[in-house]
């Protein structure tokens, strides 16, 4: 439920967020990931938009340090929480600034980026896309991947007919949902994305959160194994 803070594990939560449609039409639930860091800081990736009841239940864990835009696309909450809470850092993908050159940024995440937060929350930048510049993260403490529309699990009870149809052709309707097939498609260079992949799953994760859809809890590296079969064994 929205406005609510749901606990994922030690010092990470999940807050639900608007739903939207992506290109104005097709319909997507959101999620933010709140993490706690040892600082006591908070660490938000892929904010939703803050409302009065959101930005109460953050404020009663911790103080927000960091704002995480983990791909080009998740740009909807960045300016209003950083209008919040002014002394917060943004951090982005490579090419968020490119699609968003009025949002001001203090950092890139490229993988070679040094960040405060690295002896917690480890991340990649996916490389080999033509179009999905993602970021994906490991927080070691409660063993999560987070990940953002790499893979996506749309709850099929919240769709409607012709949506659980378009989802369930693009691979990414349910629980046994994946890689959206328009991703599969729009790969520049296999070796550098399965070398991404590649780094991601030797990370010791067994826990999954992503934006749209079912987290998975225990026994997800198998299920992250099979989403990115097409890729690795290829």
């Amino acid at each position: 439920m929205t406005d609510t803070m749901q606990p994922f594990g030690e010092n990470i939560w999940t807050v639900e967020g608007d739903r939207v449609r992506m290109f104005g039409v097709l319909p997507f639930t959101t999620r933010m990931t709140v993490v706690r860091l040892q600082s006591g800081g908070l660490w938000l990736h892929s904010p939703v938009k803050p409302t009065r009841q959101r930005r109460q239940v953050v404020d009663e864990v911790g103080e927000v340090r960091h704002l995480i835009a983990p791909n080009k696309i998740h740009s909807l909450g960045v300016e209003p929480w950083k209008a919040l809470y002014p002394s917060a850092d943004v951090w982005c993908s490579p090419e968020f600034t490119t699609r968003h050159p009025g949002i001001s940024v203090d950092a890139v995440l490229a993988d070679d980026a040094d960040t405060p937060w690295q002896s917690e929350i480890l991340h990649c930048a996916v490389g080999g896309h033509a179009v999905l510049d993602e970021v994906e993260f490991f927080h070691k403490p409660s063993r999560t991947l987070i990940v953002t529309d790499l893979i996506q699990k749309h709850d099929v009870s919240g769709e409607t007919w012709l949506w659980r149809g378009v989802k369930h052709m693009a691979g990414i309707l349910g629980e046994e949902g994946g890689v959206p097939i328009d991703v599969k498609l729009s790969v520049r260079d296999k070796d550098a994305m399965r070398k991404s992949i590649e780094t991601i799953l030797d990370w010791d994760f067994d826990n999954l959160i992503i934006s749209h859809g079912h987290c998975v809890r225990g026994g997800a590296k198998e299920a992250v194994k099979r989403a990115f079969d097409w890729i690795v064994s290829t």
